[in-house]
């Protein structure tokens, strides 16, 4: 439930029984037992968005949320981004309405989060099972893959639409390799999974500006200048789909992974 503070201030209580012992303009005190989970909200439209949603969410799909989020911070201890207490429910319930209603889901990116995210994916394939059994439903795997944005979301505070949109950047970024670099690779090859993940990690620590020192820039862009070009050329399209600027360390780790992979793929010809 959503309930004022002394400070003035919204707040988002999350507790069993709290909703139906409290009425409108009743008081609950902070140290009430039933509170398991307390945390404020600091934008005001996003408070009135999430106050609309939690008027709306079934009861049993927010028993199961707290199950799957308990399945969560057992597998991953340190704190859980907050917003997952909202954006689970609310995408779980919207999941069982397009089941129940014959509606396609379609991941296409399904693969590529397996490999990236695979303990992630665990806890949604079981969080995909506890939905099952409880609204006599079949979630497909392709759901499982969108559940496992949600999980990964929660332990790394990377917000969802932004994996959705490093993916579909991953997946420009192997296009353009493929061709420029004259190679194929299977899919769910060694080589495909390394490069797959080393671009999906390095997108991820551009945009949380965490960025790794790389001392051999200098002797990449000398000994490696077809690969260092391929790598600035992505690093362009990274570029304007961000709309950040990519530091020469990321290009220069690109261009080394480069090299491997058009290494490897000769050898293997």
């Amino acid at each position: 439930m959503v309930h004022g503070g002394k400070n003035g201030k919204e707040y988002v209580i999350i507790g069993k029984g709290i909703g139906f012992a409290v009425k409108e303009s009743g008081i609950i005190e902070g140290d009430d037992d039933r509170i398991e989970k307390l945390f404020r909200l600091e934008d005001r439209e996003e408070w009135s968005q999430y106050q609309i949603l939690l008027e709306d969410i079934d009861p049993k799909v927010m028993r199961i949320t707290d199950e799957i989020i308990a399945d969560i911070a057992f597998q991953f201890p340190d704190k859980l981004n907050d917003k997952i207490y909202l954006a689970l429910p609310s995408h779980i319930q919207f999941t069982i309405y397009r089941l129940r209603n014959g509606m396609d889901i379609v991941n296409p990116f399904l693969q590529e989060t397996k490999m990236t995210f695979p303990k992630e994916y665990e806890i949604a394939y079981r969080a995909a099972e506890k939905i099952n059994a409880e609204f006599q439903v079949q979630v497909p795997e392709d759901e499982v893959g969108f559940l496992t944005y949600h999980v990964y979301s929660a332990v790394s505070n990377v917000p969802v639409g932004q994996l959705v949109k490093a993916s579909n950047i991953v997946s420009e970024l192997m296009d353009v390799i493929r061709d420029e670099g004259n190679i194929t690779f299977e899919h769910g090859s060694m080589n495909h999974v390394r490069l797959m993940i080393h671009l999906r990690f390095s997108l991820e620590r551009i945009l949380q500006k965490s960025f790794i020192d790389n001392p051999f820039v200098k002797h990449i862009k000398k000994e490696y200048k077809v690969e260092y070009k391929l790598a600035q050329k992505l690093g362009t399209i990274m570029r304007k789909s961000l709309d950040v600027d990519i530091p020469e360390e990321e290009l220069c780790f690109m261009a080394m992974h480069l090299h491997r992979l058009f290494q490897t793929s000769r050898k293997q010809k």
